[in-house]
C-alpha cells in the first residue's frame, strides 16, 4: 500500500469511500479519486445539514403545535366553566320563578280558601238566623222539624 503524492491504491480509495464506488469503472486519472471522495463528503454533509435542519424544523413545529394545543385546552376550560356558570344562572333562575309562581299560586289559593271560608262562614250564619226567625214565627213546625231530623239521624245510626 504505498502512497505516492496524491495517488492512491485501489485499495485505499475503496476504503475511504465505504466501499461504495467498487463496482464503478476507474477513470485512470489521479485526480477523480479525490473529486468524488470530496464530492461524497459534500453529499454526506449536506444530508447531514439537511436532516439537522429538518429536526429542528419538526421541534419547532412540535412547539408550535404544543402551545396551539394548551391554548385550545384553556380555551375549552374556560367554555365550560363559562357555559356551566350561565347553566347555574339559569336553573337559578328558573327555580326562582318556579318558586315566585308557585308562591303565587298558594297565596292566591289561601286567599280564595279564606273567601270561601267567610262565605260559608257567613251562609252558616245567615242559616241560623233564618231557623231562629222560622223558630220564632211558627214553633210547633220548628218543633216537629226537630223531631224529623232526629228521627232521620237515629235511622241512619242504626244502618251502619
Amino acid at each position: 500500500m504505498v502512497q505516492s503524492s496524491g495517488i492512491r491504491s485501489d485499495s485505499q480509495s475503496s476504503r475511504a469511500t465505504g466501499g461504495q464506488f467498487n463496482d464503478r469503472p476507474r477513470s485512470g486519472t489521479a485526480e477523480s479519486d479525490p473529486s468524488v471522495s470530496e464530492s461524497v463528503a459534500r453529499g454526506k454533509e449536506a444530508i447531514g445539514t439537511a436532516a439537522r435542519e429538518a429536526m429542528d424544523s419538526a421541534g419547532s413545529d412540535l412547539q408550535s403545535l404544543r402551545a396551539d394545543l394548551n391554548s385550545l385546552k384553556d380555551t375549552v376550560a374556560k367554555f365550560v366553566s363559562q357555559a356551566g356558570s350561565e347553566a347555574a344562572k339559569s336553573a337559578r333562575e328558573v327555580t326562582s320563578n318556579v318558586t315566585d309562581q308557585v308562591g303565587g299560586v298558594a297565596s292566591d289559593l289561601a286567599g280564595k280558601g279564606a273567601e270561601m271560608a267567610s262565605a260559608a262562614s257567613d251562609q252558616a250564619k245567615s242559616f241560623a238566623s233564618e231557623l231562629e226567625n222560622m223558630a220564632r214565627r211558627n214553633p210547633i213546625g220548628a218543633m216537629a222539624g226537630a223531631v224529623m231530623v232526629g228521627v232521620l239521624i237515629g235511622l241512619l245510626g242504626r244502618r251502619h
